[in-house]
């Protein structure tokens, strides 16, 4: 599967894809050496409670039928954006989503996106992405897990057509309970026709 590129424009919904006033983006299928700059962005989105540590980061993006896509900036530095994660080439990485196919249902494992590129459209252009590869793979739905008092992450979910299905006490190390929320694909591929 090849980069898809996202410059400024409008989709279908009139949401600008785009980031920092216009630089523009790619997302990418994972490579090895993007291994360590997305654990340590993981590090940083997430409370040590609850992001992945290496073996478990690893164990996920390697599960059959699971994938990650990473989105990066086309080249060059990202005027205003000396936190984001360097790797190869001074290309910037914003962030990234791994996730995976269960029969008919689609899983996200977790969507990271650099503090400097959030709100941006990055994470939104990555859950579309994975979305689309999910229903391409067979999948109806998507679930995923959210800690219940993750409010940003609740309403970006919501934003884009998730809702709560269930409560699940104790789900994190740390016993915080979790929210599942879900979202049809089907459906949502129809409206978007």
């Amino acid at each position: 599967m090849g980069a898809m590129r996202w410059r400024v424009h409008t989709d279908c919904l009139g949401e600008a894809l785009r980031y920092n006033d216009g630089v523009p983006f790619r997302i990418r299928q994972f490579e090895k050496a993007d291994f360590d700059t997305l654990w340590q962005i993981d590090q940083a989105c997430f409370d040590p409670q609850l992001a992945y540590s290496q073996p478990e980061m690893a164990f996920y993006m390697r599960r059959p039928r699971s994938f990650t896509l990473v989105a990066e900036t086309e080249g060059g530095e990202v005027p205003g954006n000396g936190n984001a994660a360097t790797g190869i080439s001074g290309v910037a990485i914003l962030g990234f989503i791994v996730a995976e196919t269960r029969r008919n249902t689609g899983h996200i494992i977790t969507i990271d996106v650099v503090a400097e590129a959030r709100r941006e459209g990055v994470g939104s252009a990555l859950l579309r992405a994975a979305e689309e590869r999910l229903l391409h793979a067979g999948a109806v739905a998507v679930v995923l897990e959210t800690p219940v008092n993750n409010d940003a992450a609740i309403r970006f979910y919501k934003q884009h057509g998730y809702f709560v299905e269930k409560t699940v006490s104790g789900y994190y190390s740390n016993h915080m309970d979790a929210l599942v929320m879900m979202k049809e694909l089907a459906c949502s591929k129809r409206t978007s026709l």
